[in-house]
């Protein structure tokens, strides 16, 4: 039985590196939420992070993932902040 699924398409240069740029961010958000106190907070960020991204996981629009990418590193930043001021 022959497979139903497509060969994947080779990225261009500018999506491969818009792809490292995402995951790196991914990364980072995760590594931030390690860093909540509070077990629930922890597990609510995680799981409201993992779900964000798979929800916008199909967006191929380049000026839309740039808005994204921007967007979550304010949203990484607000949570560094955060997470300082608690630690002071």
């Amino acid at each position: 039985m022959a497979s139903s699924r497509l060969p994947p398409t080779a990225l261009t240069l500018k999506q491969f590196l818009r792809r490292q740029q995402v995951l790196q961010l991914y990364r980072k958000i995760l590594k931030a939420v390690r860093q909540v106190p509070n077990e629930a907070d922890r597990h609510y960020l995680r799981d409201w992070a993992r779900e964000d991204f798979k929800r916008n996981k199909g967006a191929t629009d380049e000026d839309t993932i740039r808005m994204m990418i921007t967007q979550g590193n304010l949203q990484l930043e607000e949570l560094e902040r955060t997470l300082k001021l608690a630690k002071s």
